[in-house]
């Protein structure tokens, strides 16, 4: 067996953890730490990872920062599967993957009903099934095994629904990917979203994970891996969580952006009744947390939802504080690798003296 970590394939057995560097998404003016990208190159770190919300889109970056490198891989994380089409997402794939030889990862995401019908101006639909779809399309054409055609719910390739004038042709791709395939990471925390990730993608990105409660991703992982046969399983498939880590003295300093995002998430991202992140923080155990911070955010009281975020959960999902306390606590993961419970770490890092010591313990 082989582990496809949005890598390249390694063989199965005990295995070093790969490194990314999140980039996250632009505010109102839009920074590529191109320095720090170089750096954690320099360091081994495996890959970069671009994002886009309603600013800044994920591909351009993702090109600007290829184009100044040489060895660093880079991925979205995520680009919305909504705002393209899955022949436009291949395209794309392709073209940078032809330019970097080989360098580029596609990371999907359905984003949520609020953005896809506020900004996007489309239905939410069915997030899973587009998912499904979506992937499924991308691989037939990054195959090229002959001119794609699919049947779906979301998606019909040559589309003969009402308004088409019946000339739809089914195609091959022109371009072909460098090694035949690109992988394809899905942004799922929900255990169907978790499922069809690990039936059709090569990974998954849990948006924030607690390593000691790996069954709440692993179980849905699991029918998934079922679902798709053939083998596919964790020793072939990458989980790569996303870890925030700000290095400081002062605990309470280093946790408070955390609790920010972890606030912005759980309490606003999506409605009272359908936020996914809130649904996945019970799930981790910390169901009246949740509810506090959700009342709260909701409320316009933003600072009071970070404030309820409570400590515990920030140091499970991240890694804040002193330069010991975040060795240590890099131990944890390190196990959760060696399970094979973890492929690649996905690490938010504002702090040049950060990555020397990640690097440090896990390259």
């Amino acid at each position: 067996m082989s582990r496809q970590g949005g890598v390249e394939n390694v063989e199965d057995k005990i295995m070093a953890i790969k490194l990314g560097f999140l980039m996250g998404y632009s505010g109102k003016q839009i920074t590529v730490p191109i320095e720090l990208i170089k750096k954690a190159e320099a360091l081994g770190f495996d890959s970069v990872w671009t994002a886009e919300a309603y600013g800044s889109d994920a591909v351009t970056p993702a090109a600007w920062i290829l184009a100044q490198t040489d060895k660093i891989k880079v991925g979205t994380a995520i680009m919305q599967m909504v705002g393209r089409t899955p022949a436009t997402t291949a395209m794309t794939a392709m073209t940078l993957d032809q330019l970097s030889n080989g360098r580029f990862i596609v990371g999907l995401g359905a984003s949520g009903p609020q953005v896809v019908e506020g900004w996007h101006g489309v239905p939410y639909g069915k997030p899973v099934t587009r998912t499904k779809e979506y992937i499924q399309i991308m691989k037939k054409i990054f195959a090229r095994q002959g001119p794609v055609e699919f049947d779906g719910k979301m998606y019909q390739l040559p589309n003969k629904g009402e308004g088409t004038t019946g000339l739809g042709k089914s195609l091959k791709s022109i371009m072909e990917a460098v090694k035949g395939d690109i992988p394809v990471y899905t942004a799922s925390i929900t255990p169907a979203g978790l499922a069809a990730s690990a039936e059709v993608a090569d990974g998954v990105f849990p948006v924030f994970m607690v390593p000691e409660k790996f069954e709440v991703i692993g179980v849905p992982l699991q029918k998934g891996f079922d679902k798709a046969g053939g083998g596919k399983s964790l020793a072939n498939f990458d989980v790569a969580p996303f870890i925030g880590v700000i290095m400081g003295d002062d605990v309470d300093a280093c946790r408070a952006p955390i609790k920010q995002f972890l606030a912005l998430y759980i309490g606003g991202m999506g409605a009272k009744n359908k936020n996914f992140y809130h649904t996945y923080t019970t799930n981790l155990g910390f169901g009246d947390a949740a509810d506090k911070i959700q009342e709260l955010y909701l409320g316009g009281d933003k600072d009071g939802a970070a404030n309820a975020v409570p400590d515990e959960l920030v140091d499970l999902v991240a890694l804040v504080g002193p330069e010991a306390r975040i060795r240590k606590r890099c131990q944890v993961w390190k196990e959760s690798g060696e399970r094979n419970e973890v492929g690649t770490l996905l690490f938010q890092v504002y702090q040049d003296e950060v990555l020397d010591v990640l690097a440090d313990e896990f390259l």
